[in-house]
């Protein structure tokens, strides 16, 4: 209960709020992430510190594009299974399911600042790169 709590302190300022929307119709938070639910979850919302299930896949350019799709879940079979607000995943990750509920499929477009930054990842995510991502949350394991 204690780690819940301080994780819960440290996050408290990466839950996604919407300050405005784009002309997408992009939600956008003030540290500049943007998401737009495509399907609102019916379940619980994980608090910092839980383990989250995330299907995703993750796009260089744009959502939907085969030449830029450099990871997928789905291409495994199994969905990610992380401690969420803990520092295990991107800042932007964290920010986006904080505010997700179970069952919920969310576009989530990270800048770099939010991403890998300046160092990029993997040969795969260059330096300074805006990160497209679809995820779906699948669970929260208690």
């Amino acid at each position: 209960a204690a780690r819940l709590a301080a994780a819960a302190s440290l996050a408290a300022p990466l839950v996604a709020r919407a300050d405005l929307i784009d002309d997408k119709g992009f939600n956008v938070t003030a540290s500049g992430l943007k998401f737009i639910d495509l399907k609102p979850g019916t379940g619980a919302v994980p608090l910092p510190g839980q383990t989250v299930k995330v299907h995703y896949t993750g796009w260089l350019n744009d959502f939907d594009d085969l030449d830029g799709k450099f990871d997928s879940s789905y291409d495994r079979g199994r969905p990610l299974s992380f401690a969420v607000a803990t520092g295990r995943v991107i800042k932007g990750w964290d920010e986006a399911l904080l505010s997700m509920a179970v069952g919920g499929k969310r576009r989530v477009i990270i800048p770099p600042d939010l991403g890998y930054g300046k160092r990029g990842a993997g040969g795969v995510i260059p330096p300074d790169s805006t990160l497209y991502f679809e995820m779906a949350l699948v669970g929260i394991q208690p």
